[in-house]
Protein backbone atom coordinates (compact mmCIF):
# COMPACT_ATOMS: atom_id res chain seq x y z
CA UNK A 1 0.00 0.00 0.00
CA UNK A 2 2.68 2.47 0.74
CA UNK A 3 4.37 1.53 -2.86
CA UNK A 4 0.49 2.83 -4.28
CA UNK A 5 0.38 6.25 -2.19
CA UNK A 6 4.07 6.79 -3.44
CA UNK A 7 3.63 6.28 -7.03
CA UNK A 8 0.05 8.39 -6.84
CA UNK A 9 1.93 11.43 -4.69
CA UNK A 10 4.79 11.35 -7.15
CA UNK A 11 2.73 12.41 -10.21
CA UNK A 12 2.30 15.38 -8.87
CA UNK A 13 5.57 16.10 -7.05
CA UNK A 14 8.07 17.38 -8.94
CA UNK A 15 11.82 18.80 -8.18
CA UNK A 16 13.06 21.83 -10.62
CA UNK A 17 16.21 23.35 -10.10
CA UNK A 18 14.64 26.19 -8.47
CA UNK A 19 12.35 24.14 -6.18
CA UNK A 20 13.94 20.79 -5.76
CA UNK A 21 12.38 17.77 -4.39
CA UNK A 22 13.06 16.74 -0.77
CA UNK A 23 12.71 12.64 -1.00
CA UNK A 24 12.56 10.67 2.78
CA UNK A 25 12.65 6.90 2.51
CA UNK A 26 12.32 5.08 5.73
CA UNK A 27 13.73 1.43 6.31
CA UNK A 28 13.49 -0.61 9.61
CA UNK A 29 16.43 0.72 11.18
CA UNK A 30 17.44 4.11 8.98
CA UNK A 31 16.33 7.13 7.32
CA UNK A 32 17.49 8.29 4.25
CA UNK A 33 16.54 11.51 2.88
CA UNK A 34 17.89 13.09 -0.66
CA UNK A 35 17.21 16.46 -2.21
CA UNK A 36 16.59 15.95 -6.08
CA UNK A 37 16.58 17.86 -9.04
CA UNK A 38 14.16 15.70 -11.24
CA UNK A 39 14.86 17.54 -14.25
CA UNK A 40 18.40 16.76 -14.13
CA UNK A 41 18.29 13.55 -12.32
CA UNK A 42 20.58 14.58 -9.83
CA UNK A 43 20.63 14.55 -6.37
CA UNK A 44 21.96 17.60 -5.19
CA UNK A 45 22.36 17.18 -1.58
CA UNK A 46 21.84 13.62 0.93
CA UNK A 47 21.56 12.60 4.48
CA UNK A 48 20.78 9.89 6.23
CA UNK A 49 20.95 8.17 9.99
CA UNK A 50 24.32 6.25 8.50
CA UNK A 51 26.16 9.78 8.06
CA UNK A 52 29.31 10.07 10.10
CA UNK A 53 28.26 13.42 11.80
CA UNK A 54 25.22 11.43 13.46
CA UNK A 55 25.79 7.74 13.86
CA UNK A 56 26.43 7.00 17.21
CA UNK A 57 25.08 10.36 19.05
CA UNK A 58 21.71 8.72 20.41
CA UNK A 59 20.12 5.71 20.00
CA UNK A 60 16.22 7.32 20.46
CA UNK A 61 14.89 7.28 16.57
CA UNK A 62 12.80 10.30 17.11
CA UNK A 63 16.43 12.10 17.86
CA UNK A 64 17.86 10.52 14.86
CA UNK A 65 15.07 11.49 12.68
CA UNK A 66 15.84 15.28 14.00
CA UNK A 67 19.55 15.37 13.63
CA UNK A 68 19.15 13.90 9.99
CA UNK A 69 16.47 16.75 8.98
CA UNK A 70 18.99 19.25 10.25
CA UNK A 71 21.87 17.67 8.86
CA UNK A 72 20.24 17.71 5.15
CA UNK A 73 18.92 21.26 6.05
CA UNK A 74 22.65 22.80 6.70
CA UNK A 75 24.18 21.10 3.80
CA UNK A 76 21.16 22.16 1.52
CA UNK A 77 21.58 25.84 2.38
CA UNK A 78 24.83 25.65 1.92
CA UNK A 79 24.71 23.98 -1.37
CA UNK A 80 22.32 27.40 -1.92
CA UNK A 81 19.02 25.49 -1.68
CA UNK A 82 16.49 27.67 0.03
CA UNK A 83 12.69 26.16 -0.48
CA UNK A 84 11.90 22.33 -1.46
CA UNK A 85 8.94 20.24 -1.98
CA UNK A 86 8.51 17.71 0.47
CA UNK A 87 8.15 14.26 -0.92
CA UNK A 88 6.92 11.91 2.12
CA UNK A 89 7.82 8.47 -0.07
CA UNK A 90 4.35 6.56 1.15
CA UNK A 91 4.40 7.29 4.59
CA UNK A 92 1.59 9.14 6.89
CA UNK A 93 3.37 12.67 8.09
CA UNK A 94 3.32 11.96 11.31
CA UNK A 95 6.57 10.15 13.68
CA UNK A 96 10.13 9.91 12.55
CA UNK A 97 8.82 11.49 9.06
CA UNK A 98 7.40 14.63 10.83
CA UNK A 99 10.11 15.10 13.20
CA UNK A 100 12.80 14.76 10.04
CA UNK A 101 10.44 17.40 8.16
CA UNK A 102 10.27 19.85 11.61
CA UNK A 103 13.62 20.19 12.27
CA UNK A 104 14.61 20.72 8.22
CA UNK A 105 12.10 23.63 9.02
CA UNK A 106 13.68 24.99 11.97
CA UNK A 107 17.11 24.75 10.80
CA UNK A 108 15.67 27.11 7.54
CA UNK A 109 14.44 25.33 4.75
CA UNK A 110 10.94 26.12 3.35
CA UNK A 111 9.12 23.22 2.47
Amino acid sequence: MRLIRHRRVRKTVFGTPERPRLSVFKSNRHLYCQVIDDTSGRTLVSASTLSPEIRGKTTKPSELAELTGKLLAEKALKAGIEAVVFDRGGHKYHGLIKSLADSARKTGLKF
